[in-house]
C-alpha cells in the first residue's frame, strides 16, 4: 500500500498522458493485474463503460431508474476514471501509447467532413 500511495502522491496535473499511462502500469504491477489476459481486461473495460452509462443515466437524464439500485454506481466522474484506467490497462497490454494513438487519429480526423 505504501508504494501505491507514493505513486499516487507523485500523480498530478503536470504529468503527461504517457506518465499517467505509466502510472497505471506501475500500479497494476503492484496489484498483480499485469498478467491478466487481454480478453479479461477487455471484458472489464466493457463492464466499466456500462457502469459509466448507468451513472450518466442516473445523474444526467430524466429516465426512470430502479430506486433500490440508484446508489449501486459511482458518480459520473468516478466511472470516467474507471474507464480511463482500464483503457490504459488495455493499451499497456498491447504496447500502445495512448498519446500517439490520439495524435495520429486526430491527424486523420482533421481532414474529415463533419455534418450535423
Amino acid at each position: 500500500m505504501e508504494e501505491q500511495l507514493k505513486l499516487w502522491d507523485e500523480l498530478n496535473e503536470n504529468k503527461s498522458l504517457r506518465e499517467v499511462q505509466n502510472y497505471v502500469n506501475n500500479v497494476n504491477e503492484i496489484r498483480g493485474f499485469n498478467s491478466q489476459e487481454i480478453t479479461k481486461t477487455m471484458l472489464l473495460l466493457t463492464e466499466e463503460i456500462g457502469e459509466l452509462a448507468k451513472a450518466i443515466r442516473k445523474e444526467a437524464t430524466d429516465m426512470a431508474i430502479d430506486v433500490d439500485k440508484k446508489y449501486n454506481y459511482d458518480t459520473i466522474e468516478g466511472e470516467v476514471a474507471d474507464v480511463f484506467y482500464v483503457l490504459s490497462c488495455v493499451c499497456n497490454k498491447l504496447n500502445i501509447d495512448i498519446f500517439n494513438c490520439l495524435k495520429e487519429k486526430e491527424k486523420k480526423n482533421i481532414s474529415r467532413v463533419w455534418k450535423k
